[in-house]
């Protein structure tokens, strides 16, 4: 799969050059924890996207690296899609490698519907 291929709230399998990877932010979850968080550009020659990468994962990339993203996914957030690694997603080195990334085709600068969550009770 490449990157202008990713739609909103799908899994993704998709191979990705860093671009820059972003401050660490940190972060409060719902239940007090405290996590940190960073927003990483990534793509390929058909497209980019911001990738959240949270906690220990954030110090496993870095700009010019390649990594393959199997079982992520693309969610929304305020309007704009993020490549994620979820609760199954799996991130490791390629030894594919990537020429140019085409930062010109952001998938995370589109605005997208942002339907609400449905909530169970």
């Amino acid at each position: 799969m490449k990157v202008r291929e990713l739609s909103p709230r799908r899994r993704a399998d998709v191979t990705v050059k860093v671009v820059n990877v972003g401050e660490p932010r940190t972060v409060t979850g719902r239940d007090g924890s405290t996590h940190r968080v960073s927003d990483v550009l990534v793509g390929d020659e058909t497209g980019s996207i911001i990738m959240s990468l949270w906690d220990d994962d954030i110090g496993k990339v870095s700009a010019g690296k390649t990594v393959e993203i199997r079982n992520g996914f693309v969610a929304v957030h305020r309007g704009s899609m993020r490549l994620t690694l979820g609760r199954e997603g799996q991130m490791q080195d390629s030894s594919f490698q990537i020429g140019e990334v085409n930062t010109q085709n952001n998938l995370s600068e589109r605005t997208v519907e942002d339907r609400p969550r449905r909530r169970f009770y």
